[in-house]
């Protein structure tokens, strides 16, 4: 696994930029993901993936400790579906 300081490194070495630029490059891609999905629910990264927003309705599941049935609440997640392209360079 590599580090977020590893990353910045390598990133600042392939572009050419100092790390505090890659550093704000990469916090405001940050912010612009957080603002895109609070407003539209979906965030396309070319080459990467999509980003979206969805619901999870309320269900009952089982403790795997206890084996009794439990309720669990609806909650908003964020998922992430990686793209075609990505999957063909890594696997």
């Amino acid at each position: 696994m590599i580090t977020k300081s590893e990353m910045l490194n390598k990133l600042a070495a392939e572009t050419g930029l100092k790390k505090k630029e890659v550093v704000s490059v990469l916090e405001a891609e940050n912010n612009l993901l957080c603002k895109v999905l609070k407003k539209e629910k979906k965030y396309k990264l070319q080459g990467m993936g999509i980003f979206s927003v969805k619901k999870r309705s309320a269900r009952m599941a089982r403790n795997p400790q206890t084996g009794e049935m439990v309720k669990v609440k609806a909650k908003t997640v964020i998922k992430f579906r990686v793209s075609k392209d990505l999957k063909d360079k890594v696997l």
